[in-house]
C-alpha cells in the first residue's frame, strides 16, 4: 500500500500539472456560461467508512422554481455541465483528493453517505480500501451496468488489486474516456439513486 500511495502522489501531481491550462479554461467557462461556484463538493464515503469532501467541477446552475425550491437536477444541468459530464472532465478536480490522501487513482468510486445503510454485507467490503478516481467497474461498463454489477466488480477489485491491474485500469480509462464510452445511460444526465438490494 505504501508504493500505491507514492504512485498516487506522483501520478496526481503530473496530471494536475499537465491539465492545469484545461482546468483554467473550464473554470472560466463555468463562470461565464453557468454562473455560480466553479467547484462542486459533496460528502462521500472513503476507506473504512471515513467521510470526506469530494471535489468536482460544478455542472449545474442554482435555478429555482416559483416556490423557491431548486429545480430537479436534470433541469439544472447546463450545456457546459453536460459537456463536462459526457467527457468526464468534471472528474479532474478529484486528483486533489488523491493528492490529499482521501482517494487513490484506482479504486471503487466514492459514493454518497446515504448509501451506507443500503449495502449488503459483501458490498460493504468496497470500503476496505481507498476509493478511486477510476476503477474496475468504470472500465467494465461504468454507468451502463446495474448497481449490483458495479458493486460486484468493486469487491472483485478489492480482492485482486495489484500494480499491474492498476496500470491496466488507467490505460483502459484513458481509452474509454477518449471514446466517451458508457459515461451515462442513453438519454439520461445521471445515474439513478441506489436504493438498496
Amino acid at each position: 500500500m505504501f508504493f500505491k500511495r507514492i504512485f498516487d502522489i506522483i501520478f496526481s501531481i503530473l496530471v494536475l500539472i499537465l491539465v492545469f491550462p484545461i482546468l483554467v479554461v473550464i473554470s472560466i467557462c463555468i463562470k461565464i456560461f453557468q454562473g455560480g461556484p466553479v467547484f462542486f463538493t459533496q460528502i462521500r464515503v472513503g476507506k473504512n467508512n471515513k467521510k470526506f469532501k469530494i471535489f468536482k467541477f460544478c455542472t449545474m446552475n442554482n435555478e429555482k422554481s416559483i416556490d423557491g425550491n431548486l429545480l430537479p437536477d436534470v433541469e439544472r444541468i447546463s450545456k457546459v455541465g453536460s459537456f463536462l459530464r459526457r467527457t468526464s472532465l468534471d472528474e479532474l478536480p478529484g486528483f486533489l483528493n488523491v493528492l490529499i490522501g482521501q482517494m487513490s487513482v484506482v479504486g471503487p468510486r466514492p459514493l454518497p453517505e446515504i448509501y451506507l445503510n443500503r449495502y449488503s454485507k459483501d458490498q460493504k467490503r468496497r470500503h476496505n480500501i481507498k476509493p478511486g478516481v477510476t476503477g474496475w467497474a468504470q472500465v467494465n461498463g461504468r454507468n451502463s451496468i446495474s448497481w449490483k454489477e458495479k458493486f460486484k466488480l468493486d469487491v472483485w477489485y478489492v480482492d485482486n488489486q495489484s500494480f499491474f491491474l492498476n496500470l491496466k485500469i488507467i490505460f483502459l480509462t484513458i481509452f474509454k474516456v477518449i471514446k466517451r464510452e458508457n459515461i451515462i445511460p442513453e438519454n439520461k444526465d445521471s445515474m439513478e439513486e441506489f436504493m438498496g438490494n
